[in-house]
């Protein structure tokens, strides 16, 4: 009797794969879920997908002339390519026509356990890129200057995240006459020092007094 970790929606995907197909994937899957029992599968994008201890782990997918089978994560990569056997095609053993083209067993079993072992160690195998954090606005001359006469002002943008600095700062540099830039450093100070970001009547849905243009 097959454990859990066998999902019902991967039979159906194998079973409705060409005949060619079928042999190719009940042997890998057997073959993953044999060598690694803590395995657990499931369909993503429209193709069964192995994950282990929280990362993924590789993928099967049937074609109509060829099968895959990928390991993933860039360390994993990394040592196909040490060992001499990394394939740039489809997966990581390249288009599978038939049970023949899978190595012996044991190699087989050897990856998957590489695969396995990188993830026991803390490897990561699909993280997102972290998108660099925008640094804090240069703050204008004069609201600087401002903020320094202002020492509840001053304490309250200290506190302030860069992005609520930036909107004070960009709406301050945008002012096309000098008249309307010295009216919203007052302003703005005047905010500041209440504890309201730019754009707090939005935020708050509420009226008030009009804003300087």
């Amino acid at each position: 009797m097959r454990a859990s970790s066998f999902d019902p929606r991967v039979d159906a995907y194998i079973n409705r794969s060409a005949p060619f197909a079928q042999p190719i994937l009940e042997h890998v899957r057997e073959l993953v879920h044999k060598t690694v029992p803590d395995i657990e599968e499931s369909i993503k994008w429209s193709m069964p997908f192995f994950t282990y201890k929280g990362q993924m782990f590789g993928n099967l997918a049937a074609f109509k002339a060829h099968c895959s089978f990928g390991l993933f994560g860039g360390t994993m990569k990394a040592w196909f390519k040490e060992q001499g056997t990394d394939n740039e095609g489809m997966g990581s053993l390249g288009k599978l026509t038939g049970v023949k083209d899978l190595p012996p067993n044991k190699v087989l079993i050897g990856y998957i356990r590489q695969a396995a072992a990188f993830i026991d160690d803390g490897a990561k195998t699909m993280q997102r890129p972290r998108k660099a954090a925008r640094p804090a606005p240069e703050v204008p001359a004069d609201l600087a200057a401002a903020l320094k006469k202002n020492k509840a002002a001053q304490r309250v943008w200290a506190s302030f995240s860069a992005s609520c600095q930036r909107e004070y700062a960009d709406w301050i540099t945008e002012a096309k006459r000098a008249e309307t830039r010295e009216k919203r450093v007052a302003q703005a100070v005047e905010w500041i020092a209440e504890g309201k970001q730019r754009n707090w009547k939005y935020q708050n849905r509420q009226g008030g007094e009009s804003e300087i243009r």
